[in-house]
Parts: C-alpha cells; structure tokens; sequence
C-alpha cells in the first residue's frame, strides 16, 4: 500500500488531518519570531524616533496582517499551500516560476538565519564560523524533515523563551538610556524617511508572509487560521523589532548579536537565539520544499535536505548581503500573493473548484504580466514600493482578465452572427 503523504505537497489537506487554534498560533508565532526582523528594527531604531518608530510597526503590521489574514483564510477554506493556490491563477506550469522565486527567497532565508546564530557564536567561543555554519545547517535541516509536528514542538519551546530573554535585554537598554524618558526623547543623528522605514518593516517578511497558507491549510477553521496568523504577526512581528530597536538605541549597533554582546547576554542569547532561529529556518525550508514539490514532483521530505544543503553553503554571502537581500524581496515577492488574491476574491468571489476535479491551463499569461507590472510599479512609482507592488500587480490581473474576457465574448458573438448571416 502507497504511504500517505502526511504533508499533502501535491493536494488539499484533508479535514482529518486539520488542527485547532493553539497549535495554529504556536506555528504562526514561531514563523514571526525571527532574529533578522530584530536586526531591521535595529536598522529603523536608530533612523526614527521612537514614536516614530512605533507608529512604523503598527502601520506595518495593519498591512502584513490584512495581507497575510487573507491568505490564511484563503487556504483554511481550500486546505492548499500558496504553491497550488498559485496554480489556479498562473496556471500549472506557471506555477513553477512563483514556486521557485518563493522557495529561492526561503533558501535565502535560512542561510541567513544560519549565518547569524554561527556569527556571534564564533566570536564568544573561537570556533571557526565555517564549522558553526555546518554544525547549525545541518541540525535544522533534520528538523525540518519531519514537517509540521516537529514546527510545533519547536516554537513551543522558543517563543517563550526568545520573549524573555528579549524583553531582558530591552529593560537593560531602557535603563542605559535613562528609563523611559530617554528613550522617548530619543533623536536620531542620520533620519531614515517614513516611506523608506515602511518599506523595511514590510519588506523583511513580505516573503514569509507570501507563504502563510503553507501553514495555515492545516487549520480546522478558517476563523482560526485568520486570528492565529493576525495574532502571531501582531505579537511577534512588534515584539521582534521592539527588542532590536531599543537595543540598537542604547547601544548603537543594528545586529541583535553585537547588543546583546555589549549587554553581557551573549550565554543565554547564543542558547535562546540559535532556538529562535531554528523556528524560523525550520518553517523556510518547509516552505521551500513545498514550492520545489510542486515543481520537480519529488517528494518533499528530499527536496528539503538538498535545499538545506544549498542554504547552508550560500550562508555567509547572504548574512554580509541582507539589505540588498530586503531589497529583491519588496519588488518581487509582493505581486505573487497579491494575484492570487485578486484572483480567489475578486475574479472568483471567494471560491474555487476543488483543486482534484481542477483541470489547469498550462500557463495563464496574464498573471505573469501583472506579475511583471507589479515589480515594475515597486520600482518606477513614486511611494512605497511593497504597496505599489500589491496593488499594481492586483489591479492588472483583474483588469486584464476582465478586459480579455468581454473580447472573448465581443468576438464570439461576431462569429455566430457570421455564421447565421451564411
């Protein structure tokens, strides 16, 4: 007998296999609670002003929260990860392009997530960060293999654990700075502009949040699935640049790592942050196993082992390349989830036929030119590239595919009038 796929790559979870809100919260949260948001809110903490500041992450998580909500609704109510979601709006084999982009991102990703637990490690102990890097990448692919049970487990051990050692080290800021006081009267030497910091916020987890029905398919109700995702974006999210901003304050130093370092931390932060980290690298190459699935068809058990493999290797380029890294991501990234939205909602009103009795065209053209359009409006328009990217690509499938439509049907109609006239 042919052994049940327990991740369903290549179809719809079923509902005997969905859970319930708490462990939905307990993914979601440990997919936010990623050490490198601490290192943009370090890079935002000492451009702003801390009201300024604040007033960033909220704006930033009212978006990624309508962003990534409807998405986890999307595919509670379908039970498919964004990798077959994606198939109904480019098709098949047009899938493959979003796929690969998305599991490329995730690669990255983990590598940078690898890198940073090795870094600070290297520096307190003397072991060579090569070696840390192999060790780290290695350790986290094993979990990963096993899928969303060993998500779980993990996240459940490091979010209460990053959240302590976290809200230590913001205390210990808050009192170099003077208590609360200094640290709202805080000015910046060299200001970041409101439109660039927003891109940052958005941009340092429009990838993970791109992926969220790779998650959330395994919820048992769609209500659940939307207040977990939320939830987890609006804790986890705020808490992580909270912590890297008010230690980049007091300290001066963007990377969590070096704070930390100057806080004598640095024990219980290689402990707690290489958990941390495990959350997050975990839930990326899970999710880029999904996107080559769906591609090459392997199973995704051994997609993710040569993926860990890739990411660990190409660890060190990305951690020294991570602005630039935040940068492809806000143009490229946004316009996928942003079509496939368009498309459920508005082209298909909140519904789909059942991905098993779906017969896909091979490629939907249109989809890769909004997809196209939207990188083109992150980087010509005037504004926030993340937001033009959204709406741009949106606006453009749906308009195109509306306008396609009534041709079809202009045209259509022209033929059978021609062929009574006859």
């Amino acid at each position: 007998m042919k052994k049940m796929d327990t991740e369903f790559a290549l179809s719809a979870v079923p509902a005997s296999h969905r859970s319930g809100f708490g462990k939905m919260l307990v993914v979601m949260l440990g997919l936010t609670f990623f050490s490198a948001s601490m290192w943009s809110g370090g890079e935002l903490g000492q451009g702003l002003t801390f009201m300024q500041f604040m007033g960033i992450v909220l704006i930033g998580n009212l978006i990624l929260g309508a962003y990534t909500g409807a998405l986890a609704y999307m595919a509670s109510k379908t039970g498919l990860s964004t990798h077959l979601l994606a198939r109904y709006a480019f098709g098949e084999k047009g899938s493959y392009l979003s796929s690969f982009m998305l599991a490329f991102t995730q690669i990255g990703w983990f590598g940078v997530g690898t890198a940073m637990f090795a870094v600070p490690v290297a520096k307190m102990t003397d072991i060579n960060v090569y070696v840390l890097i192999a060790i780290a990448g290695v350790l986290m692919t094993f979990t990963a293999f096993f899928g969303m049970k060993a998500l779980a487990i993990i996240s459940f051990v490091a979010v209460p654990l990053i959240t302590v050692l976290g809200s230590v080290s913001v205390f210990k800021a808050t009192e170099t700075l003077g208590g609360m006081e200094g640290l709202m009267g805080y000015e910046p030497t060299e200001a970041i502009g409101l439109a660039a910091a927003l891109t940052i916020c958005i941009g340092s987890f429009i990838s993970a949040g791109t992926l969220t029905p790779d998650f959330t398919r395994f919820a048992r109700k769609k209500r659940s699935a939307v207040i977990a995702t939320v939830g987890a974006f609006f804790i986890g999210n705020t808490l992580m640049f909270l912590f890297g901003a008010v230690g980049s304050i007091a300290t001066g130093f963007a990377d969590i790592s070096e704070v930390m370092f100057t806080q004598k931390l640095i024990l219980p932060a290689i402990i707690v942050l290489g958990l941390n980290i495990w959350t997050t690298n975990d839930n990326a190459l899970y999710a880029s196993g999904l996107g080559l699935s769906n591609i090459t068809k392997i199973s995704k058990h051994k997609v993710v082992i040569f993926n860990g493999i890739i990411g660990t290797i190409a660890a060190m380029w990305l951690y020294n390349n991570f602005v630039g890294f935040l940068t492809v991501l806000g143009s490229a990234l946004p316009p996928i989830g942003a079509i496939i939205l368009a498309d459920f909602f508005i082209l298909n009103r909140g519904s789909y036929r059942a991905f098993s009795d779906m017969r896909f065209k091979a490629v939907n053209w249109i989809a890769l030119v909004a997809w196209g359009a939207g990188i083109a409006s992150a980087l010509f328009l005037p504004g926030i590239p993340t937001i033009n990217a959204l709406l741009g690509a949106g606006a453009v499938h749906v308009g195109v595919t509306k306008l396609v439509a009534v041709l079809s049907t202009k045209e259509f109609a022209l033929t059978q009038t021609e062929k009574v006239s006859q």
